[in-house]
């Protein structure tokens, strides 16, 4: 009875000794296959593991990959997705012909990598989880990076950095991503993304085979419609278009940083998605589609959205809806045709106008150039009467390359990271006086500006020699940058409320009585001189209320309304808010004001504006936490106006 019990203790040890050391590899070979028994590969960093697993509450198994160091258990790549196991009772193993398989307890092939016996062809192949969370075969005897197979090429839901997503041309290999169907079933949903390859590869969404959410096609820098900025501190990506490959991929710039894409058909949102180790959760970096403008082709064909517009469907400038019945009860679907006569090659009968940070339209039927000036392209499409707009293929250095429509202009929206598109109108010098009228504002906005520096110059120059010139000039020493005063000095409308009420003034106090004049400029209207509706006390009040209400171009004077760039004048609008907010120390200096007009970054939501009815602390607390009075409670100080 000893020897027994002494040979099945040396089998126990032998076992777990042998599981012990099976746990820490990441390679399977012919003699050493993975059975379902709790033994995985681990790739050699520790960050990804494969194994066999149930989804959720599924009874179903499947062999997949995940992080491993991440207690939400989160699954990248299955191989099986589509076929599950019903018990845990199957093996992974290498085959005779060098193909990864998973067989069921009988033996019978449930999966297969099902490459070619040339592609795998191999005397010792082997099958390793790299640190990327790439599953690949390669020849265990080749210490080449080549590999025979990889999962990366074969991706499930998920996209992980370093994967190629799109095409390989030379193989007709398409790498695309294709959701789950819910949490515990990791089948194939209807949700899918990938690249859709033509003159001018787009990147696009589908729900079954209707077409979702488009990108845009990449212009050299960026998509012409996805929002974002150029660059952000998790990755870099690029995209690659050629006679071989067309594919996106993205690196990311700190190997610490955990993240990922995901597609989720719950919500039919493509997530990207970072974890953070100290929440112990993943956050959500960027969803598409973002908005109502993002999913396709919402406004029909020549209809513009625009996100910001009530409603936010539009008809292009020289366009008008098709069944304006339709389009009055919001159903835009049939889109908009052109509302003047069109005729091809005709002097004042056909020519453009260019219509600014666009989405450009769906390239199905595109034709491009990569070396094309835009004036050769504008006479490209002048030349055939069925082109219906043009614009640069690439945006970097001023514009290059030359792509064209034919057709209706299918998907187009108002978007930051768009680009200029030229559409074909029934007037020859459409784009002519909208590049005017364009320039008459820009020049006047230059004058304006110039006059303002040597004004303010002027008053530094003259504050600086006599300090005698009025208003608060008369109050500050030369080192002085606030104050306070009894008296109060200034034109009604523009003097910033901790000055008029309280007789607290500072530089702020200018910023104040500049965004009023901004508003003034684009409204058209004075601060104080007309009555508005809704019960709206004054210029400052009305353009508040239609921010808070999301139509803030409706300030909008009606001079500017066919010359202007809407995303520009909201832009303009949001600045003057930040400008005018109640207390001082969350008003942005003359120098920022300056950078926000001249550039593109993102700007802060402002807080609720001065309305001058407000008391305005003059202690050091953050904004945040001040206390505002009642208008009873307010001070009375002595005004006397200009």
């Amino acid at each position: 009875m000893a020897i027994p019990l002494v040979i099945l203790l040396i089998c126990k040890l032998l076992s777990l000794f042998s599981q012990i050391c099976y746990a820490t590899t990441d390679t399977i070979t012919k003699g050493q296959p993975l059975p379902d028994d709790g033994n995985t590969l681990l790739s050699k960093d520790g960050t990804f593991e494969l194994g066999f697993f149930n989804p959720g509450s599924s009874n179903n198994r499947y062999v997949g990959i995940w992080y491993k160091n991440i207690v939400v258990k989160t699954v990248v790549w299955i191989a099986n997705r589509d076929n599950p196991i019903r018990n845990n009772s199957s093996k992974l193993v290498i085959s005779q012909d060098g193909n990864l398989v998973l067989l069921s307890q009988n033996e019978s092939l449930i999966w297969t990598t099902n490459a070619s016996s040339s592609e795998v062809s191999s005397s010792s192949p082997i099958v390793q989880l790299l640190d990327t969370g790439n599953l690949v075969i390669k020849d265990g005897n080749d210490k080449e990076s080549v590999f025979l197979w990889q999962s990366f090429d074969y991706p499930c839901d998920t996209l992980l950095p370093g994967m190629k997503f799109g095409w390989d041309l030379r193989t007709g290999l398409n790498r695309r991503l294709t959701s789950w169907k819910s949490w515990d079933d990791p089948s194939s949903g209807d949700f899918t993304w990938g690249v859709e390859i033509g003159s001018n590869p787009d990147i696009v969404m589908w729900k079954g085979n209707v077409e979702y959410f488009r990108t845009g096609p990449y212009t050299g820098n960026m998509f012409s419609g996805v929002y974002g900025p150029r660059n952000n501190p998790l990755y870099d990506y690029k995209f690659v278009n050629n006679k071989d490959e067309v594919y996106y991929q993205y690196t990311l710039k700190n190997s610490s940083v955990i993240t990922m894409i995901v597609m989720n058909q719950t919500l039919y949102l493509r997530h990207r998605l970072t974890w953070i180790p100290e929440a112990k959760s993943w956050t959500v970096y960027q969803s598409l589609p973002r908005d109502s403008c993002d999913v396709y082709n919402t406004c029909g064909p020549n209809g513009n959205c625009i996100i910001a517009g009530s409603p936010i469907c539009q008809c292009l400038d020289g366009f008008e809806p098709k069944s304006p019945q339709q389009w009055n009860v919001m159903d835009w679907r049939q889109g908009c045709v052109r509302s003047e006569e069109w005729s091809c090659g005709v002097k004042n009968k056909d020519g453009f106008r260019r219509f600014a940070s666009m989405k450009l339209p769906n390239t199905t039927f595109s034709w491009v150039n990569e070396s094309m000036t835009l004036e050769e392209c504008r006479a490209k499409c002048l030349e055939n009467c069925s082109c219906k707009a043009y614009s640069n293929l690439d945006t970097r250095g001023g514009g290059n390359g030359c792509s064209i429509w034919v057709g209706d202009l299918v998907d187009l929206r108002v978007i930051e990271s768009g680009q200029d598109l030229y559409v074909r109108m029934a007037t020859s010098d459409m784009d002519g006086k909208h590049e005017h009228r364009r320039k008459v504002v820009l020049v006047v906005s230059t004058i304006a500006s110039l006059v303002l520096v040597m004004l303010v110059a002027f008053c530094i120059y003259m504050i600086k020699k006599i300090y005698k010139d009025f208003g608060l000039a008369r109050m500050c020493g030369s080192d002085q940058v606030e104050g306070s005063t009894s008296i109060i000095v200034g034109t009604h409308g523009y003097m910033a409320p901790e000055y008029a009420i309280d007789g607290l003034f500072s530089t702020k106090s200018d910023v104040f009585s500049f965004g009023v004049l901004l508003l003034e400029i684009i409204s058209g209207k004075k601060n104080r001189a007309f009555t508005y509706q809704d019960n709206d006390h004054n210029l400052i009040d009305h353009a508040w209320r239609l921010w808070k209400e999301g139509t803030p171009e409706r300030l909008t004077d009606a001079h500017l309304a066919n010359s202007c760039n809407i995303s520009e004048v909201i832009r303009c609008i949001q600045i003057s808010l930040l400008c005018l907010q109640h207390h001082p120390d969350d008003r942005p200096n003359m120098t920022s004001v300056v950078v926000m007009l001249t550039s593109e970054n993102a700007l802060h939501e402002p807080k609720e504006p001065g309305f001058l009815i407000r008391r305005v602390s003059n202690e050091g607390e953050q904004s945040s936490n001040r206390q505002t009075s009642s208008f009873n409670e307010v001070s009375i100080s002595l005004l006397n106006a200009r």
